[in-house]
């Protein structure tokens, strides 16, 4: 893909932290993905607009439902992790 350079004005303390989470070398990859992202929720901002002009708004009881299987996605990638951080450990441990 293209790129070409453009010169955008960041909070200063935003940017700094960035940087010296990703590095120096990385901030332009960071600062794209982020963007990219950001594109995608418009997209679907735009999308569900469309949608609820269509069909009206997503009933409560929906969105209740589509809420609750999240969070119970979130919970079972969280235990993923710490599983595998347990995982993890133990294999240090032997190894010492």
């Amino acid at each position: 893909m293209a790129t070409k350079k453009y010169t955008v004005t960041l909070p200063e303390e935003l940017a700094e932290e960035i940087r010296s989470e990703v590095g120096a070398g990385a901030f332009s990859a960071y600062v794209t993905q982020a963007i990219r992202r950001q594109r995608e929720n418009d997209r679907l901002g735009e999308l569900v607009e469309r949608l609820e002009g269509e069909y009206g708004p997503v009933p409560e009881d929906a969105l209740a439902a589509a809420e609750a299987e999240r969070r119970e996605i979130e919970l079972w990638f969280e235990q993923q992790e710490s599983a595998a951080a347990q995982a993890a450990g133990a294999r240090e441990g032997r190894a010492a």
